[in-house]
């Protein structure tokens, strides 16, 4: 018989399943302290939590039968995964839990931006008999932009179409095949903002999304178009959209997110007559509550029965002496994913991976994690971890594909990683470990290099023209970038050929315009591996 405890209040029906199986007792006792816990985990073969309990190190380990720590929700900051990871306990959540409802409340609160529902409510319970001040505008026929084709914003897209809104998609891994599918129009952020009546944001908040919605963008709108976000605070500028809907830009706005929570009493968003707002309610609703406890106590007795499970949020274990032989190459190849992922302009359809020299002998699952982490954390954020980053890929319709070689060409050991976007294109970066050097880029498409990793890099394409290297430097140094390494690749005398500068510190944006605006320069772009 195994043994569930639920120490946080999570709903009978939630874990009906768990209650209801003949070779599981369940047993509610919520509010214990870190030293109640411990007296009794040992009790228990698994852990059902929400929020509200912190399961450390020291709980784990007293609960010497613990084989899964279930947590009814998404995040997992509440348990210590890598104490988990050691001692072999499962933990797993419910990513896919607030996928409708989050989705439902984005368009409820479109809808009530539409129509000024939360204004004319007020203004009628208040003794205000007025329809004239709440002129509304349909949906049908208007042009609905959503960044960001994950689950929520896909099912958006869907209720959407249903309404006769035209949709235009964005998604740094949507392809044009799976937006034809969708029935939405693949676009770029620029074409969002220049076009769509509508725009709902559903990305996570990473340094590429945030304020991807700022001035700029603003400037460049249609008059009167109007922008939802129940994603996360700081996708878009919240000051510059209160200044670009009093300048007339923007009609109105609804927000579920702040940037910083609760937000502070004089915040502009507050008393703006064109501006709803709600409390972060996009996973607050009864079903949603109950559906992620329904999915977690699932898994749990998939895991108790030693059957197939998922959402598993930790690493399998691995071979200590497997795990000492690939801990050097971690590192490296994050930061190759993350190359990769910053060189490649098109939606990914494919992630190839090749390992050569010594490390083909062995299971590299651990090493692809981290490799398929660099390329998707770029744009996915925080929330991908060596843990799920393969079920991430897969998610997102992104194909990867592991093949291993004994020969290196040289080298003891070989990463390579491809990115294949459309038929026949592709960017490739390829890295090793040198002894007495540490972690060397020797790759990048066709142009051997020989370049240190570092924080803060420039790649520059150019023309292999005499000069060029003067020219580049002198305008660094005009604008106080210091560089640190230079490094230049090309295959022919006088054609195609690569520049990757390391810097101390981040290149602003207007320099790299400036640097790209050179003669005989064709692109420079910053890289930034942290």
């Amino acid at each position: 018989m195994y043994k569930v405890l639920v120490s946080d209040p999570i709903s009978d029906m939630g874990i009906q399943q768990l209650m209801d199986a003949s070779d599981v007792t369940v047993d509610k006792n919520t509010g214990l302290t870190e030293d109640e816990l411990v007296a009794i985990i040992g009790e228990y073969d698994a852990l059902l939590v929400r929020s509200q309990t912190k399961v450390t190190e020291r709980i784990m380990s007293a609960g010497t039968r613990l084989k899964v720590i279930g947590r009814a929700g998404v995040g997992v900051d509440n348990i210590d995964l890598e104490a988990a990871t050691q001692r072999g306990i499962i933990v797993i959540n419910a990513p896919d839990g607030n996928t409708i409802t989050t989705c439902e409340h984005t368009f409820a609160m479109m809808m009530a931006l539409a129509r000024h529902i939360p204004q004319a409510y007020a203004k009628t319970i208040g003794g205000t008999w007025d329809r004239k001040s709440f002129l509304g505008v349909e949906l049908r026929n208007k042009t609905l932009g959503v960044l960001g084709m994950g689950r929520i914003g896909s099912e958006v897209a869907k209720r959407a179409k249903a309404f006769g809104m035209n949709i235009l998609g964005y998604d740094p891994f949507l392809t044009e095949e799976r937006a034809e599918k969708q029935g939405v129009k693949l676009a770029s952020v620029d074409d969002i903002v220049r076009n769509a009546d509508f725009i709902t944001v559903h990305t996570p908040l990473t340094p590429e999304t945030r304020h991807m919605i700022s001035r700029p963008q603003f400037e460049v709108m249609k008059k009167g178009m109007r922008i939802i976000n129940c994603a996360r605070g700081g996708v878009i500028d919240e000051f510059a959209l209160v200044e670009a809907i009093n300048e007339g830009i923007v009609a109105g706005a609804a927000f579920d997110v702040f940037e910083s929570e609760p937000p502070a009493q004089d915040h502009p968003f507050l008393n703006h007559p064109n501006i709803i707002v709600t409390p972060h309610l996009g996973a607050s609703t009864v079903e949603a509550q109950e559906n992620v406890a329904i999915d977690v106590s699932e898994q749990v007795l998939h895991i108790l029965r030693d059957e197939p499970f998922k959402n598993a949020v930790n690493m399998p274990p691995v071979a200590p002496g497997v795990m000492n032989k690939l801990q050097p190459y971690f590192s490296l190849g994050e930061k190759l994913g993350s190359f990769a992922a910053q060189i490649t302009a098109q939606a990914v359809r494919e992630i190839h991976i090749e390992y050569a020299g010594d490390l083909s002998e062995d299971d590299t699952q651990p090493l692809t994690r981290y490799i398929l982490k660099g390329v998707l954390r770029r744009h996915l954020g925080s929330d991908v971890n060596i843990v799920n980053s393969m079920h991430l890929a897969k998610s997102r319709d992104v194909g990867f594909v592991v093949t291993k070689a004994p020969a290196t060409k040289g080298f003891t050991n070989l990463i390579s990683v491809t990115l294949k976007t459309k038929p026949g294109e592709e960017r490739r970066v390829a890295g090793t470990l040198l002894a007495g050097y540490g972690e060397r880029i020797v790759r990048l498409d066709q142009f051997p290099v020989d370049v240190a990793p570092e924080a803060h890099q420039v790649l520059v394409s150019h023309n292999d023209k005499p000069g060029i290297i003067g020219r580049v430097g002198t305008l660094l140094g005009q604008n106080d970038v210091n560089i640190a390494s230079m490094q230049v690749g090309r295959k022919v005398i006088g054609g195609e050929a690569i520049m990757i500068l390391t810097v101390d510190k981040a290149v602003p944006k207007q320099v790299l315009i400036e640097l790209a605006g050179l003669p005989d320069l064709n692109s420079a772009q910053e890289i930034v591996l942290e």
